[in-house]
Parts: structure tokens; C-alpha cells; sequence
């Protein structure tokens, strides 16, 4: 495989991976009881 497929695909896979996460994080904003207990948790380390 030459230099510029395994940049293609690294590149690929990256963007791919961070949408998933974006998408993961965006679906737990639809759970407000997930970000009730989240905001919970945070106002305790203070």
C-alpha cells in the first residue's frame, strides 16, 4: 500500500471516529436526566 492510501485511509478513519463521538455526545444532550446526574457530579469536585 503506498504512503498516500495509508494517509487516505488514516485520515478517513479519523474523521469517522470523531464524528461518532460528536454524535454520542449530541444523543446524550437528549437524555436530561443523564445531564441532570452529569451536572451533579461536576458541581461536587467543587
Amino acid at each position: 500500500m503506498s504512503s498516500m492510501a495509508t494517509r487516505t485511509w488514516r485520515r478517513l478513519l479519523a474523521w469517522t471516529l470523531a464524528l461518532a463521538v460528536l454524535l454520542g455526545v449530541f444523543g446524550l444532550y437528549l437524555r436530561p436526566d443523564f445531564m441532570v446526574q452529569l451536572s451533579q457530579q461536576v458541581w461536587a469536585c467543587f
